[in-house]
């Protein structure tokens, strides 16, 4: 099996294929402290993709409620819990997250999906360490959503003490997802029919359907559980990142249609390649505030999430890979420039793949400089004129 670099694992690691990356990487931020489990991208694509017979148990995209909830259920802990059995108590990083930009999450000495499956599994052709969900567990999108974990673990019960930030002793927080295109993906890696590829142009992961015949290879080898299998077609489907509005320069469908603005499209370097300009480089390479969700089954996803901020950092650590601490200090204590740039979550429709700070503006830009959309980094104040009249006569006349 060929070894590629996974600059996320700080090391090379086996994949069935060869590197061949795109001429530019799409990728994306979400910021979790902001998402509000309205599930307004969640209709958004299911009204726009998935809205057709054979497609009922598809969500392409979903908000979870950690640490219980997941669609499908328990799809986190069940990968996790087969890569323990795989490498008993090997799944482990060593070394500190870098001061430069590449390998900032020091190194992952565990297996990945791909190595664990090279010790455990047969036939030889099996290339993913993977499982098939249930029925059952297709059947509750919006399991245990806002449920919170008390102390020990104790469901729906506040805790008496620790209410306060920065770790709250009852938490929960909203997980949005939607496929992770990743560089390395296992269901590509894992498709007997090379049906599944990465497009050349932006890295996004397409399914050929002309070539599928239905093995769900594909379902059982993505850990993340983003590819379903339409049993009325025959063939499996997945995300797409709404290519067609990326080619217009737009952000995807749940991009646009997010209340909380939580979410940000663009374009991602190689971390020794990395240019400040560009939004998500600064957040994931230079400011190290984006962090990949789960680093260490070794796909390389390109979604990036900003912790929350009250949520215990050991579990955050397993979900988000080393590094989370510091990140969250850095999100905590934004200077203007990090500030200013989360006031573009949301700002536009256009993709952003430049931006500057210019004084009191945050301004995203085209490629070539051009302008697409203006921010300030602090909301302008009026007081209209007898303003403290007005108050007076309030106190006065109202108890």
């Amino acid at each position: 099996m060929p070894t590629v670099k996974n600059w996320q694992l700080g090391r090379e690691m086996s994949y069935p294929y060869d590197a061949r990356f795109p001429s530019r990487q799409f990728a994306f931020v979400f910021n979790i402290n902001r998402c509000i489990a309205c599930q307004s991208c969640t209709m958004a694509c299911k009204s726009t993709w998935t809205f057709s017979k054979g497609q009922e148990h598809m969500w392409w995209a979903n908000v979870e409620t950690k640490p219980y909830g997941g669609y499908p259920q328990w799809w986190d802990a069940k990968i996790l819990g087969k890569l323990e059995e795989a490498n008993p108590e090997g799944q482990s990083w060593s070394g500190k997250p870098a001061d430069g930009r590449f390998g900032p999450y020091g190194r992952f000495d565990g297996q990945t999906v791909f190595e664990a499956a090279a010790r455990t599994l047969t036939p030889d052709s099996a290339r993913v360490l993977g499982y098939l969900p249930t029925d059952e567990e297709w059947n509750s999108p919006n399991i245990y959503e806002d449920n919170p974990v008390g102390k020990r673990g104790v469901r729906n019960r506040l805790d008496d003490t620790g209410v306060q930030l920065p770790v709250h002793n009852t938490w929960f927080f909203y997980l949005a997802r939607i496929c992770n295109h990743c560089t390395y993906p296992a269901c590509l890696a894992a498709c007997p029919r090379t049906s599944i590829y990465k497009r050349p142009e932006d890295g996004i992961v397409l399914l050929d359907q002309s070539r599928c015949r239905g093995y769900q290879e594909c379902v059982k080898a993505c850990p993340y559980k983003k590819v379903f299998f339409n049993a009325l077609t025959g063939v499996s489907e997945k995300c797409i990142a709404c290519f067609p509005k990326i080619e217009q320069g737009l952000q995807p469908q749940c991009f646009a249609n997010c209340i909380g603005k939580i979410r940000l499209a663009g374009w991602l370097s190689p971390p020794d390649k990395a240019n400040p300009d560009n939004p998500l480089d600064y957040l994931v390479h230079v400011r190290k505030v984006a962090k990949p969700l789960m680093p260490q089954l070794g796909l390389e996803p390109n979604i990036y999430y900003i912790p929350p901020l009250h949520a215990p950092p050991g579990f955050l650590e397993q979900m988000f890979g080393p590094g989370v601490v510091e990140a969250l200090a850095t999100y905590r204590h934004a200077d203007d420039d990090l500030a200013g740039l989360l006031g573009l979550f949301g700002s536009t429709e256009r993709v952003v793949p430049r931006w500057k700070r210019t004084g009191q503006d945050v301004i995203g830009l085209e490629e070539d400089g051009g302008e697409i959309v203006r921010v300030p980094l602090k909301e302008p104040v009026h007081i209209r004129a007898g303003y403290d009249e007005t108050r007076k006569i309030m106190r006065t006349n109202c108890p």
